[in-house]
């Protein structure tokens, strides 16, 4: 049941996130697609994605902006889609909250990630392509970092047992104030579903453009 092109995330438990720094956007302070790599703990890079959105898009809607996120192979082979649609992300239209559709392949659903309203923390369920609840994600209070990682806990449906983190890892003072270019690791149990891992991924994505995301 593995989707095409997701075959090595079935072998670890583990993955990397690295942010690509886009020149023009620091001399110019537009918003531009944003562009990652994904690698192994090795640094090995494993899938490359790149967001598609206009820039009247980007620029306007800022951290809640929707977009598509093609996530594609070292062949070329796109493997994963993620569509995001225009959501609202306030605390005052809790019927009307962040969602993210992640297709393996391009069309097919495998899962979704739909925010979750809470008065204070930011907080996610990943579901199956069926709309059931696998698995909860967890944030911390205040979304800052200074000077070390920022946790969110992968939970159990009933958020009694932590499984996984999706962690924004520290990238040092000058990077950090100078650039929205992030790290982020990832960390599932090996034997989860492969569909999981990559609607995990997609949980990634959406905490990076809802939370890191300056503009």
């Amino acid at each position: 049941n593995c989707p095409p092109g997701l075959e090595y995330l079935t072998q670890i438990d583990q993955i990397l996130i690295h942010q690509q720094i886009e020149l023009l956007e620091i001399l110019t302070g537009f918003e531009t697609n944003n562009k990652y790599e994904i690698k192994n703990t090795l640094g090995q890079r494993v899938y490359f994605a790149a967001e598609d959105t206009d820039c009247c898009t980007r620029n306007c809607c800022g951290p809640s902006r929707p977009f598509t996120l093609h996530i594609i192979d070292n062949l070329g082979h796109e493997v994963i889609t993620l569509q995001r649609p225009l959501r609202c992300s306030s605390c005052c239209f809790p019927c009307c909250l962040q969602e993210l559709e992640v297709q393996a392949p391009p069309g097919t659903p495998v899962g979704y990630v739909v925010q979750n309203w809470h008065a204070c923390l930011p907080k996610f369920t990943i579901q199956d392509e069926k709309r059931m609840d696998i698995l909860k994600i967890t944030g911390p209070c205040v979304v800052c970092s200074c000077g070390g990682d920022i946790n969110f806990e992968v939970k159990s449906v009933d958020e009694t047992a932590t499984v996984g983190r999706i962690s924004k890892q520290w990238t040092g003072f000058l990077k950090e104030a100078f650039t929205d270019a992030d790290n982020f690791g990832i960390i599932f149990p090996m034997d989860l579903d492969v569909k999981m891992k990559a609607v995990m991924i997609g949980a990634c994505f959406l905490i990076v453009s809802l939370s890191f995301t300056n503009t």
